[in-house]
């Protein structure tokens, strides 16, 4: 396009300076003393996606958080695409593992360090300055639509209603998503598939109270032992979910196309490395890509109960409690999944301790055909800026309403990633490269290029 690079370049330090404005934000979800950073986040995009140049831009109520909706139509005969992303972030606990404050972005290293950085608030960016640049270049070949949520982190649990009761507001011919990764910095690569997800916590309950563990130890069951002990009879000894019926409904993935995952470029020494581990772990008969790709999973994301505190406190603990998120595959149905954890968590649970299982939140998995135009101009796009044929994916990762998208809206999306595994999301130190985040201003206006040429 026209002038693409030469705007990015003459523009870098202002895309900088806008974009930590909104990683200042503690736009936290997941904790309701941060309600109104969620408000305040959402006003922020709103301003900024009008100075990129949309015709209107509204903070919209939901059940929950707000949600950015903007647009900027050119032609009623034009495509129209739908550019979905989210501004809530990840807790940013421990703090004490951070290297920079977690809401204080720095450059460092040659990237973008913060809470955010990358998911989503920096990929999500990149559209806002790819859009700006199309716009003020007179260059934008189709109708945009902005989507922007604040809950994606806990299950975008009020998206699905203001889907459902704003139908036609969302009208497009697909949905473009930057919230995935690629294979490497000089390995595009597109997201075919995501993994669902079922999230639940447990808790187990014993004695009425503490209980001092040298009088009642022996004598009294203890809710943490008995945690840990029904937790271990999940897996068993090849690491496949012992849940009966887990995998009734799970789509298996020919010999044809796990032999063409095999090519995708994995060095496992780096990957060990990278996490610094000396070896990995997970199902028989599966490699790494397969894992966490095309295989469901079950992890404890928490455990708690007891005295966790300074010094020693010797007690039997009352109760002890679990955070449990189950990675699903194609066919599997979250809902279904969560009935099956908890009749069988109640059903191993001994006498000696009450069980309850509290489902959080879910979403189901998603696969996006390669021949369809978006992804065939998204594969255009990388070309044309990488110089390089995209690889297609299956992420280990879930955006459980991009299912819902297709189930309410009738739409396929596009998952056009640009962070890298080792960018720490979720997790302390998440960074962002600079050149992923201005490579990604770069390509998606060929997209859009691309789509409406494919769409004609």
């Amino acid at each position: 396009m026209k002038g693409l690079n030469e705007y990015i370049e003459a523009n870098k330090d202002r895309f900088l300076d806008e974009l930590f404005s909104l990683l200042r934000i503690q736009s936290i979800s997941s904790q309701e003393s941060h309600k109104n950073d969620m408000v305040a986040c959402a006003n922020r995009w709103r301003e900024l996606i009008l100075a990129a140049g949309a015709d209107k831009c509204e903070v919209m109520p939901t059940a929950g958080n707000p949600v950015v909706y903007a647009e900027k139509i050119i032609s009623p005969s034009a495509p129209t695409v739908l550019v979905y992303g989210h501004y809530d972030v990840m807790p940013v606990d421990p703090e004490e593992l951070w290297n920079t404050k977690p809401f204080e972005p720095v450059i460092k290293d040659g990237k973008i360090w913060g809470r955010g950085a990358d998911d989503d608030k920096g990929q999500s960016f990149m559209h806002a300055k790819a859009f700006e640049f199309m716009v003020k270049t007179n260059q934008l070949p189709c109708n945009v639509k902005f989507m922007l949520e604040g809950e994606e982190e806990i299950g975008s649990g009020s998206l699905y209603g203001f889907c459902e009761e704003h139908k036609e507001l969302l009208k497009a011919d697909v949905i473009l998503v930057s919230d995935t990764s690629m294979i490497a910095p000089d390995k595009p690569s597109i997201t075919v598939g995501l993994r669902g997800l079922t999230y639940l916590e447990v808790s187990v309950t014993g004695p009425n109270k503490d209980l001092h563990s040298g009088i009642f130890g022996g004598a009294v069951a203890n809710p943490i032992n008995v945690l840990c002990q029904m937790i271990a009879s999940l897996t068993n000894d090849k690491n496949e979910i012992a849940i009966p019926h887990f995998y009734d409904d799970v789509l298996v993935v020919s010999a044809e196309e796990r032999a063409l995952m095999a090519k995708a470029p994995f060095d496992l020494q780096a990957y060990k490395a990278a996490i610094d581990v000396e070896e990995l772990h997970g199902e028989e008969g599966y490699s790494t890509i397969e894992r966490t790709g095309i295989r469901p999973t079950l992890d404890v994301c928490g455990i708690w109960g007891g005295y966790t505190g300074e010094g020693s406190k010797t007690v039997l603990p009352s109760q002890a409690f679990a955070k449990i998120s189950m990675r699903l595959v194609p066919n599997q149905k979250s809902e279904d999944i969560a009935n099956l954890f908890k009749k069988h968590f109640e059903s191993i649970a001994p006498k000696c301790v009450k069980v309850e299982v509290k489902p959080c939140h879910g979403g189901e998995a998603y696969v996006a055909p390669i021949d369809m135009p978006a992804y065939k101009a998204a594969e255009k796009a990388f070309v044309t800026t990488y110089g390089k044929q995209p690889i297609p994916t299956r992420s280990g990762g879930s955006i459980p309403i991009v299912a819902g998208f297709e189930r309410i809206l009738g739409l396929k999306s596009i998952l056009m990633g640009f962070g890298l595994a080792e960018d720490a999301i979720h997790s302390p130190n998440e960074s962002y490269p600079l050149f992923n985040f201005f490579k990604g201003i770069e390509t998606i206006p060929y997209f859009y290029e691309n789509f409406a040429e494919l769409m004609k």
